[in-house]
């Protein structure tokens, strides 16, 4: 028990007193267990607070045991808020870029700690998942997020994308055996493949917390998957220097994050859905197939020309194409952070007929702005982008000065194929360009193999290069097309 202020007021005037009639001082005896004044308190180590992180950990996995004690996830209350827009935003973009990065920092650290072929190895294995984590997904994401009535219930979701993830994770298996890898690559690739269809599980849960309006928090389960996914890997590759355990570790910190945070977060958070419909599951196949086609397709076609290295080239090749690759895909992700957000505002101005001499000027203001993030890219790749690269991955890329500026041209091609189909898309005429992607696979079929075998590297972005311009230059007329038959379809006499 500890003594009060009065007391100790009143002490010193006893032992003033004291002093006065005694010559010493004389003080009351402290109550067992107190502190004397002035005494420097020392508390045990065992007695310190747990910080800010830990205490959240804490919280979380008390909720968990509780959850799992009360036999429901589903019948908790929530306990965050929806529509926080400024959260929405900030951990939904640190998500996002977080996932985009994770690639060119797994493969810098593997170059570092593994060298170029066996780097070259991963990013192989991860061309191969990322296919894998678009068949997981199966295009539903934006069609889940829209169901605002639930036509579909969320267990029909989450039904509907374990089955898609348990097939891409069986068609990862089976390409490891047609392609005869070694023991030492399929353990890379399983690991790899765990991952990437995590990632596409994992998004139907994301997915339903935004259809919750609570985005931040799909953007918070996004961000500590991908954290802890690159920390895995790196301190397990550090330690080991082995691939094949860092690419295991990688998945394991994959599933964990979805098993005790993005599974239960979006339970908890979020309304109790009613039972699995296999009629809803059937119509979610059918009302996604097109989309899946269509991003599938594409990003096979990109996809190619590592395929025509892979057995024709060494592994080191796969991580020199994909790093030159990574600058330019920073065009496509800036100019994604562009027209994405706008696409609703596109839409209204594409309603209105008057306006649409407008929606043209949108859409050649986003093309300028493609050419000009070419140009910035290609100025910085020509002055502190190549010795930063060589400097990051260890190793010398002056010698691909040329084609580090061949990819960055790419780079804005493919970013502005991505934005006129998603405006093809708003006209709601995506089903017309199906038969331009099959013409763009037939040549990306053919083109790298021949200019891989003869070119080697340099055949490979030279075919990479060609088979998306062809591809742009289908959509522009396409697209063209599209936007005269609608023009005659208002004005039948328009020429």
């Amino acid at each position: 028990m500890a003594i009060s202020p009065l007391d100790r007021i009143r002490d010193l005037k006893d032992a003033r007193d004291a002093a006065h009639t005694t010559g010493k001082p004389r003080f009351r005896q402290a109550p067992e267990g107190s502190v004397p004044v002035g005494a420097t308190v020392r508390r045990p180590s065992s007695s310190r607070q747990p910080g800010p992180i830990a205490r959240l950990i804490n919280r979380w996995w008390t909720r968990l045991l509780e959850a799992i004690f009360s036999g429901s996830f589903s019948e908790q209350e929530a306990r965050y808020e929806d529509g926080s827009t400024g959260r929405d935003y900030l951990w939904n973009t640190l998500g996002t870029a977080l996932w985009g990065c994770s690639f060119p920092v797994l493969t810098i650290v593997a170059t570092q700690l593994a060298g170029a072929e066996g780097a070259g190895m991963f990013s192989m294995a991860f061309v191969v998942g990322t296919l894998l984590m678009i068949a997981a997904n199966f295009g539903v994401r934006n069609y889940q997020v829209s169901d605002i009535d639930e036509t579909n219930s969320f267990s029909s979701y989450q039904a509907h994308r374990w089955i898609t993830g348990i097939a891409a994770l069986v068609a990862g298996t089976l390409y490891c055996t047609l392609r005869s890898y070694d023991a030492s690559m399929t353990t890379i690739c399983l690991g790899v493949f765990t991952y990437k269809v995590v990632d596409g599980i994992a998004d139907v849960y994301e997915g339903r917390l935004q259809q919750a309006d609570k985005l931040y928090l799909a953007g918070i389960s996004q961000t500590v998957r991908s954290a802890c996914a690159i920390v895995a890997f790196a301190v397990l590759l550090l330690v080991t220097r082995s691939l094949e355990v860092a690419s295991i570790a990688m998945a394991v910190a994959a599933v964990a994050s979805l098993v005790l945070l993005s599974a239960p977060l979006a339970l908890l958070e979020t309304d109790k859905s009613r039972p699995m419909a296999v009629d809803e599951v059937t119509r979610l196949f059918r009302q996604g197939a097109p989309l899946f086609a269509a991003l599938f397709l594409f990003n096979l076609i990109e996809s190619m020309p590592k395929f025509a290295m892979e057995g024709t080239l060494a592994y080191e090749n796969q991580l020199y194409f994909n790093a030159l690759y990574f600058p330019a895909q920073g065009i496509l992700l800036t100019v994604g952070f562009i027209y994405k957000p706008q696409l609703v505002r596109l839409a209204g101005i594409w309603a209105n007929p008057r306006r649409r001499r407008r929606f043209d000027l949108v859409i050649a203001a986003v093309m300028c702005v493609v050419v000009a993030l070419c140009i910035a890219t290609a100025a910085i790749m020509g002055t502190v982008g190549i010795p930063f690269m060589s400097f990051a991955y260890g190793l010398d890329f002056e010698r691909f000065r040329a084609l580090s500026y061949l990819m960055v041209a790419a780079g804005g091609i493919t970013a502005a194929i991505d934005f006129l189909y998603a405006i093809i898309t708003v006209l709601r005429r995506q089903g017309d360009v199906m038969r331009l992607y099959l013409v763009a696979f037939i040549a990306s079929a053919i083109l790298p193999f021949v200019l891989v075998r003869i070119l080697g590297l340099t055949g490979a972005v030279v075919s990479y290069l060609v088979v998306m311009a062809v591809l742009l230059a289908l959509l522009v007329w396409q697209y063209a097309q599209i936007r005269q038959e609608i023009t005659r379809a208002r004005d039948p006499f328009a020429n």
